[in-house]
C-alpha cells in the first residue's frame, strides 16, 4: 500500500505545484509566451477557465486558481483516506489541505531555486526555461542583494534565500505540530 500512497502523493503534488506555479508566473509578471509558461497555463486551464466566470480576481491574485491549488489539496487528501480506509472530519480535511498548500509552496520556491541556480550553471542564459526562472526569482533574490552584495564575484543571495526558506517552512510545520497537537 505504501507505493500507492506515494504515487498519489506525488502526482497529486506534482499536479499542485503546477497550478501554484501559474499563481506565481501571475504574480511575477512573467512572460505569457515562454514555453514553459504555455506549458503551464495549458496545464491548468480546462478548470481555471470556468471558474474564472464565477470567481473574480483581487487585486491582481487569481482567486480562482488559488481556490483551484485547494480544491486539488482536498482531493489528494480525499482519495489518500479512501486508499487507506481512514475516516477524516470536514474540518479536519480543510485544514489538512491548507497546511499542504503551504508547504507545496515551500517546496515549489526551494525547488525553483535549486533549478535556477543549476541552469545559470549550465545554461548561460541559452535555456527560455532559465528566462522564467529568473522573472520568478529574482523578486526573492535581489532585496538579498541589496543587503548582501557579491564578494569575490560569488552571490550568496541564492544560498540566504535558500536558508530563510528552509527557516520558515521548519517554523511553519513547528507552529502547525503545537497547534494540531
Amino acid at each position: 500500500m505504501n507505493a500507492v500512497n506515494f504515487l498519489i502523493d506525488t502526482l497529486f503534488d506534482l499536479y499542485l505545484m503546477v497550478v501554484l506555479l501559474r499563481v506565481w508566473l501571475q504574480l511575477a509578471r512573467a512572460d505569457f509566451y515562454n514555453p514553459f509558461s504555455q506549458f503551464i497555463v495549458k496545464a491548468t486551464q480546462p478548470v481555471v477557465a470556468p471558474l474564472r466566470r464565477f470567481i473574480p480576481g483581487l487585486g491582481g491574485l487569481d482567486v480562482a486558481t488559488i481556490i483551484f491549488a485547494f480544491v486539488v489539496a482536498v482531493a489528494k487528501i480525499f482519495v489518500l483516506s479512501l486508499v487507506i480506509n481512514f475516516d477524516i472530519t470536514v474540518v479536519a480535511m480543510l485544514i489538512s489541505a491548507l497546511a499542504i498548500v503551504i508547504t507545496t509552496t515551500f517546496k515549489l520556491l526551494f525547488w525553483i531555486l535549486v533549478i535556477r541556480a543549476i541552469l545559470s550553471w549550465v545554461s548561460k542564459g541559452q535555456n527560455p526555461i532559465e528566462a522564467v526562472m529568473i522573472q520568478l526569482t529574482e523578486p526573492l533574490l535581489s532585496p538579498v542583494r541589496r543587503v548582501i552584495p557579491a564578494m569575490g564575484g560569488l552571490d550568496l543571495s541564492m544560498l540566504v534565500v535558500l536558508l530563510g526558506l528552509q527557516f520558515l517552512e521548519k517554523l511553519f510545520n513547528d507552529l502547525l505540530a503545537q497547534i494540531l497537537g
